[in-house]
């Protein structure tokens, strides 16, 4: 190798070592900045476990009186959903009904149920029954 080289590569290498130090002095930094994270982490960590809320007995009484209160309105509520479900009867119910003289609101006369759907198959029969039975018409 001629000197003009030597002389780049041991510019190179100076260069290589100041950039060292200096990413050595950067990481120096960057650790102590790490240490007072975590030191200051751990003191509201520790503020945070000293302050742990407990209620009072009265206070603990009003929650339970609310929850109570909220659960009977959820028990209130799922009984409305339940008498309000869906009275109303298939297209093909409606028309067998109102074919052999059924009512087509309110309760079915069993004796004209009956009658009128002696014309189905034993299972056209029980889809009937059960989609007014569903719909509250009969028992």
């Amino acid at each position: 190798m001629n000197e003009e080289m030597v002389q780049q590569m041991m510019a190179a290498a100076e260069r290589l070592a100041s950039a060292a130090e200096s990413l050595d002095r950067v990481l120096g930094r960057v650790d102590a900045q790490q240490e007072a994270l975590n030191a200051k982490v751990d003191r509201i960590v520790a503020a945070v476990d000293e302050q742990t809320y407990v209620p009072t007995n009265g206070e603990t009484r009003q929650l339970q009186e609310r929850v109570a209160e909220l659960e009977k309105s959820n028990a209130d509520l799922k009984a409305q959903a339940a008498r309000l479900t869906r009275k109303t009867l298939p297209p093909m119910v409606s028309a067998i009904l109102a074919k052999s003289g059924g009512e087509s609101e309110g309760r079915v006369d069993k004796e004209v149920l009956n009658k009128s759907l002696q014309s189905l198959s034993v299972e056209q029969r029980i889809a009937v029954k059960s989609e007014l039975a569903r719909a509250g018409m009969i028992e």
